[in-house]
Order: structure tokens, then C-alpha cells, then sequence
């Protein structure tokens, strides 16, 4: 039994260590540092934009509003208002037609002023009525204009308290 071979067993001085090895971390972590940090400079171009010059308007503000414009109002409870003057709904169509028929072409133009609570399916109703009575532009206004009154309340200009 001379040519046969015997197996050796070497048992390991320590116990194999789980933990993570830091150092080759670290060098790629500063290698890619390094990298960013000379390739940023490079990434920062100036962009040649050419901006067209602004025109000025000859006038600026709106024109003041016209006594005889036409303001729908709806309210939340769905009742219509013309210029403040409240209407049933079933007559809101043939009144405005009557309305914009006195005006001319060019003039017939309808704004609308909803409440926040209206119910968007009676205020798109609205616009198809004005439309169908024959305004050209519908708008839509969010404030009353300064002259208007609404019905039911009185119209009382705040004094100046007295010093």
C-alpha cells in the first residue's frame, strides 16, 4: 500500500468572520468623488436663449363696464337673475331674448355670475338658454359690477368715521 494517497484534514485556526470589509468600500466611494467632482464643472454650460421683447399696451385698463350689460346671476337654490331682477326659470329664455334683441350684433354679450354652491348642471342649463336666446359671447364674472344693486338689500355708501 505504498501508492496509496492519505487524506489530511487542516481544521481552521479562527472561526470564518461575517463581518463586511470596509476598506475596498471606502476606495470606491473616494475614487467616485473624485469623479463627480471633476466632471460637475464640466456639466454647468451656459444656453444662449433669445427672448422676444415685450409689448406695451397703449391702454392698460379695462374699459369701465356699460350700465346696459347683460349679468345673469344664479343663485343656490337655482333661481335666475337678470341685471338683478329676479325671474322664474321658466321665462329666463324668452326675457333675455327679449333683451338682446333690443341690442345690437356686436353687443350681445351675456356674463354669468354663480354662486359657489349653485349646481353646475343648472348653470350649464344657463349658458345653453343665453345661447340658444341669441348672445354671441358668454362670459363669466365673478364680482358684481360696482353700479348693481341686488334685490332686497338697500344701498347704503359706508361714511367715514368721524375722528
Amino acid at each position: 500500500m505504498a501508492g496509496r494517497k492519505q487524506r489530511q484534514w487542516v481544521k481552521p485556526q479562527a472561526q470564518p468572520n461575517s463581518e463586511i470589509n470596509v476598506t475596498p468600500l471606502v476606495d470606491v466611494v473616494l475614487v467616485l468623488l473624485i469623479i463627480f467632482m471633476v466632471v460637475t464643472p464640466l456639466l454647468e454650460k451656459d444656453i444662449v436663449v433669445r427672448v422676444p421683447d415685450t409689448e406695451v399696451e397703449q391702454d392698460p385698463t379695462p374699459p369701465d363696464p356699460d350700465d346696459q350689460q347683460l349679468v345673469v346671476q344664479l343663485d343656490k337654490d337655482g333661481g335666475y337673475s337678470i341685471n338683478t331682477e329676479k325671474i322664474p326659470p321658466a321665462d329666463y329664455v324668452n326675457r333675455l331674448k327679449r333683451m338682446l334683441a333690443a341690442k345690437k350684433a356686436d353687443d350681445k354679450v351675456v356674463f354669468f355670475m354663480a354662486d359657489d354652491a349653485t349646481n353646475y348642471g343648472r348653470l350649464i342649463t344657463a349658458l345653453d338658454g343665453a345661447k340658444a336666446a341669441g348672445a354671441k359671447v358668454l362670459g363669466m364674472a365673478t364680482e358684481l359690477p360696482q353700479n348693481a344693486v341686488i334685490q332686497g338689500t338697500s344701498v347704503d355708501t359706508p361714511t367715514p368715521p368721524e375722528p
